[in-house]
């Protein structure tokens, strides 16, 4: 990680007191991340700072609108029911001029959040009642936005689930060959070529106005949910970076995906993936007991499906990654992303055979 003067980044956000102690956070992998202490009369106070990876976000500040409005709007709904929401929204702190972020003598744009305290997060899903949880999470949050015009957000990153423009560039780096590994996928691929008018059902049903554009988070996973510290109740969801304008069957997808899978997205045992039926069931209850509240019915009948397709579009994007040699995911091991590619197919395999119990 770059060296950055931290106490200089810190005294161009609107924080009162004396910093006491700045340190990293590593357990994000796509913006540096710091968490500093400032001593105040009423005691510390701590506070999150980022420096967004502009080689991911290309227009950080349109990302920092995007989570300013939608912060703003979710705030307002739970200061109806709370009378203290502060662990349950981020907080973006103001630069000292007012914007929101700071940009340094190198180009690098900088945010701040008030730290969320007296909270825990999970890797990954013990139980029912956590996939229960986790649902809840994410239906609460669209509940939250439901009335927010989602077309008020930016695009930060275009066609981000535009499963034709995957597929093309799947398409790419089959012709091209780079590395000459698509003699062994040849299973794989023809797999993916089978299912690829099925797996443009969410863009285009977006696209023809058949479900509505809302707002999505597009990263419904389990440690992006902050929970009490008991773990019996979800609080708020976070890293909303990749906040934009399209269909929830986006966000219920990608919760399916990673909540049910009974084994770790890059297993190279294929004997352990499964989509688990039971922690289906129990995410879709939690997830409906708020969400019912505002699905049309074209949106309620196409949950399942988010799941599925959901997992081929991340199958399409780890194969391509494989034959273009690598270029986008970071790996561990020569063939990390042909085994990611291989469990998402196996999880998309296990649901078409328990189709009729998970719908």
């Amino acid at each position: 990680m770059p060296e950055f003067n931290l106490a200089e980044i810190t005294s161009h956000f609107s924080i009162s007191g004396k910093l006491e102690n700045i340190k990293v956070n590593s357990q994000g992998h796509i913006n540096s991340t710091f968490i500093s202490e400032f001593s105040t009369p009423e005691g510390i106070r701590r506070y999150t700072h980022q420096r967004i990876n502009q080689n991911v976000f290309h227009k950080p500040m349109e990302v920092m609108e995007n989570i300013w409005l939608v912060t703003n709007h979710i705030r307002t709904i739970l200061k109806q029911e709370y009378s203290d929401v502060s662990r349950r929204c981020l907080t973006v702190i103001l630069t000292n001029d007012g914007k929101l972020a700071y940009e340094d003598s190198d180009g690098g744009f900088w945010r701040t959040y008030e730290y969320i305290d007296h909270v825990r997060t999970y890797e990954s899903i013990a139980n029912e009642k956590q996939a229960q949880l986790l649902g809840e999470a994410v239906g609460n949050f669209q509940l939250e936005l439901s009335d927010f015009d989602g077309s008020r957000l930016h695009e930060t990153i275009p066609h981000f689930h535009d499963m034709a423009s995957r597929y093309a560039q799947l398409d790419k780096a089959i012709s091209e060959d780079r590395l000459g590994r698509f003699a062994k996928v040849h299973r794989e691929v023809d797999f993916l070529m089978d299912n690829r008018e099925r797996g443009s059902i969410l863009w285009d049903s977006m696209k023809n106005g058949s479900v509505p554009i809302r707002v999505t988070h597009n990263d419904t996973k389990m440690n992006n949910v902050l929970f009490s510290e008991d773990g019996q109740e979800a609080l708020c969801v976070i890293d909303l970076d990749t906040v934009m304008p399209g269909t929830i069957l986006f966000d219920t997808g990608d919760m399916i995906r990673t909540a049910t899978n009974t084994a770790c997205e890059d297993e190279r045992d294929l004997e352990k993936v499964s989509c688990s039926v039971k922690l289906h069931h129990a995410l879709l209850s939690g997830y409906r007991s708020r969400a019912s509240k505002f699905l049309t019915s074209r949106e309620d009948e196409l949950i399942t499906e988010s799941g599925r397709t959901t997992t081929q579009i991340m199958a399409v994007r780890f194969l391509t990654d494989f034959l273009a040699g690598d270029v986008y995911y970071h790996i561990e091991r020569p063939e990390h992303n042909l085994d990611r590619a291989r469990t998402q197919i196996c999880l998309m395999q296990d649901m078409d055979r328990k189709w009729d119990q998970l719908r």
